[in-house]
């Protein structure tokens, strides 16, 4: 499992990469980029627990002194995170608001450095450096730059949220099995959606198609795929590989996005955004490999 986990992460950045093709296809029905966020956590949630119930009940079992800390876990991640990304996505155009989303990584580095004394090994900089780099070229730098300070917050937001589920993962997989975890983390995280996805009419958009089973499906597996085994599979990574470093990985997601948009919708892909597809790759790849000199390496904070 020690071996595998950092292929979780990496397979759960390329699903998470995917979300593109469900959002879009619910876009077609009427949905809301939030309400189609509060979908994919709700069936992530219902997934969990009824995966659980079938097969370990006992992993349903946590301490009442937590619910708190998962409920805290959900909100101010989650849907924190989701909330403030897509506000970022209506105040700014879609390049800034995956740019400043992917300030995630540097968060979660100093904050891995503060709060578990995680080493800022020269090997984690220049990975940093250059997943960063290559959000920058993937997302389109340069294309339509306005921003707004609003849009500056949120978007800054959205990467502190996003960061905060390696941190507060790491703390709960200390005493939880990673399986728990997800369960209630997404469990408070859908509740908590409730008020902001305009569940009326998230049901009168469903009461008024016709082909309603073909709509459940694609709920369903946009659920699945994009956030139930995603999420799954990062959280058992990060049982094992630092925060600092999984979020790095997870960067390969604006790339599988870019070629999903190449090879799905046809959208071309620049020589900038492929640079920028080769320079997250690196960032990978060097995060995996043997540099005793940059490893041993390190900034103290």
């Amino acid at each position: 499992m020690k071996k595998a986990a950092p292929l979780f992460i990496v397979i759960a950045g390329c699903l998470w990469g995917l979300m593109g093709i469900f959002v879009r296809s619910l876009g077609e029905y009427g949905f809301t980029p939030v309400q189609t966020a509060s979908l994919r956590i709700t069936v992530t949630a219902i997934s969990m627990l009824l995966f659980l119930a079938v097969t370990d009940r006992k992993k349903l079992i946590i301490n009442k002194r937590d619910i708190l800390f998962f409920l805290i876990m959900g909100v101010a991640s989650i849907l924190f995170f989701t909330t403030c990304y897509f506000t970022t996505i209506q105040l700014t155009s879609l390049s800034v608001a995956a740019i400043l989303l992917y300030t995630a990584p540097v968060m979660v580095m100093i904050m891995s450095a503060v709060l578990f004394r995680e080493k800022i090994t020269g090997k984690k900089l220049l990975a940093l450096l250059l997943s960063f780099a290559g959000c920058l070229c993937v997302a389109g730098i340069g294309k339509d730059m306005n921003i707004t300070w609003a849009g500056l917050v949120t978007g800054l937001g959205s990467g502190l949220g996003y960061g905060l589920y390696s941190i507060f993962g790491t703390y709960a997989l200390k005493k939880y099995h990673p399986f728990t975890v997800t369960a209630y983390t997404f469990l408070f995280a859908a509740a908590g959606s409730i008020p902001l996805c305009r569940a009326g009419h998230i049901i009168s958009v469903i009461a008024s198609e016709d082909n309603k089973s073909r709509l459940y499906l694609l709920i369903i597996m946009t659920g699945l795929i994009t956030c139930f085994i995603p999420f799954l599979l990062y959280t058992m990574g990060l049982k094992y590989v630092e925060a600092g470093r999984a979020s790095i990985m997870a960067s390969i997601e604006p790339m599988v996005a870019t070629l999903v948009g190449f090879i799905v919708f046809k959208e071309s892909i620049t020589p900038v955004s492929g640079v920028g597809i080769l320079l997250i790759m690196a960032a990978i790849v060097i995060l995996n490999s043997r540099m005793k000199k940059l490893d041993q390496s390190d900034l103290a904070l």
